[in-house]
């Protein structure tokens, strides 16, 4: 794209400027005063940040400071030229979208930054207008890039089901989960989620980014556990210096959440890298990213202290992301829960496996109830699946019914109250407590008894 004052250009509406530019960040870079004032004082009203760089070397340490959505580059300043400071630039791995400006109107000049990569190219002098227009296509061409990318790896990594946002049920160890990520859902802080596999953290992180101020922006998730340590930094991070790369998750994740799952299983380097994006430092490897606006959940089915004590976590990462941990409930301990879960698995998946629904009956409900679930929800829902396939609930999966002898209620009751008192020493306070019901209650069963 090549805009010069020969060339046409329509006025930018007011309201596709708010809407593009307003979350901008623009890097000014040019040795005359008149020019970078002009280009301040054209962009501030629009942009959410601006600043200037009277030179290639200032603009590195800008960079250094905080991450840019566009630069505006002259080509001819003192020193490197705009166009060898942009490839430069690119053979270190920096893909910030890049506007060369030049009073120099030869094709060569355009090829050679174009080649350089520069994503637009306006000539002097120019208007107002074609300065924004040109940053408003950075930022509506970035985005569909980023969007790309995310869906990309939605496909290839995230199967439908998990990518809820809501918390289904209402057990109270459910609702405490609910009430404390709507408590924290408005800070920057991490949160970490703990859970056996299966008990739905990344369903929870989804609903604590649903609930915060990003709920607009992108939400990444990312298994560590699920892909290679070159691979997994590549995707987050981008490839290594000198290789060809695309932006990495962080930069697609720009103002939302990233969800990184089964943190202990990150790498070292990895580690260090997310580390420091914490601190709000810019990371110098190879991978290397200026601080961004983001938001980290960490989850992890494994005892984090433990990891770190084993040498396989940081022990300065684990201080510095363990400041709200959430406990996820397993699904044995969240009663009814399951039913409501299984009658969800049972009306999506029906609908997407075009295949007929099947009804939970009264011995269904109480296999699932009686069910300890050690996979958790995960269990449940390959449960489902499968009663839908065979178009029967697959009960003996759950494993055999007990077959002992069916006591009157009374005499059940009676036993495990007796047991109760037993087992604290006669304490009616105490057994009426781990029981779950009032002293006056054991009071009444015992009066009724005749003890």
């Amino acid at each position: 794209m090549i805009s010069g004052a020969g060339r046409a250009v329509m006025p930018v509406e007011g309201n596709d400027l708010t809407d593009k530019l307003a979350r901008a960040s623009v890097l000014v870079v040019d040795d005359e005063p008149g020019m970078r004032n002009f280009l301040c004082k054209t962009l501030a009203p629009y942009c959410q940040v601006v600043e200037e760089a009277d030179s290639v070397d200032a603009a590195e340490a800008a960079q250094g400071r905080r991450h840019f959505d566009v630069v505006i580059l002259d080509n001819m300043m003192p020193g490197r030229n705009g166009i060898a400071w942009l490839a430069d630039q690119r053979r270190q791995g920096k893909l910030t979208d890049t506007i060369m400006i030049t009073a120099y109107a030869d094709l060569d000049t355009a090829i050679e930054a174009m080649r350089a990569g520069a994503v637009d190219f306006v000539l002097k002098p120019f208007r107002s207008n074609q300065v924004l227009n040109a940053v408003r296509r950075c930022m509506e061409v970035a985005e569909l890039r980023r969007e790309n990318a995310l869906l990309r790896h939605e496909l290839r990594n995230v199967e439908q089901w998990r990518r809820r946002r809501e918390l289904l049920g209402s057990s109270e160890r459910i609702e405490a989960v609910r009430q404390t990520l709507a408590r924290v859902a408005r800070m920057p802080t991490p949160v970490v989620l703990l859970g056996e596999p299966g008990t739905g953290k990344e369903v929870a992180a989804r609903h604590l980014h649903a609930l915060s101020d990003r709920a607009a922006r992108p939400f990444v998730p990312v298994n560590c556990a699920a892909v290679g340590q070159v691979g997994f930094e590549e995707d987050l991070f981008g490839a290594p210096e000198g290789a060809e790369r695309g932006e990495g998750l962080l930069a697609s994740a720009e103002g939302g959440t990233v969800f990184l799952d089964e943190v202990a299983d990150l790498s070292a380097t990895a580690q260090r890298a997310i580390l420091r994006l914490l601190e709000g430092r810019a990371d110098g490897g190879a991978m290397g990213e200026a601080p961004r606006d983001l938001r980290f959940v960490f989850a992890s089915s494994k005892d984090l202290a433990a990891e770190v004590t084993a040498g396989r976590l940081r022990e300065d990462l684990y201080f510095r992301i363990n400041v709200v941990e959430i406990a996820l409930p397993p699904l044995r301990q969240r009663g009814a829960d399951s039913i409501v879960l299984a009658e969800m698995f049972a009306a999506e998946l029906s609908a997407q496996l075009g295949l007929a629904p099947i009804e939970l009956d009264a011995a269904a409900r109480a296999a699932i109830l009686r069910h300890r679930w050690p996979g958790n929800i995960r269990e449940l829902r390959n449960f489902v699946e499968r009663s839908l396939i065979f178009g029967r609930l697959s009960l003996e999966t759950l494993g055999a019914v007990p077959r002992a002898e069916i006591e009157p209620l009374e005499v059940v009751e009676r036993r495990h109250i007796l047991a109760a008192l037993e087992a604290t020493a006669g304490n009616r306070t105490d057994a009426a407590r781990r029981l779950g019901v009032s002293r006056k209650t054991i009071d009444r069963k015992m009066a009724a008894w005749g003890l």
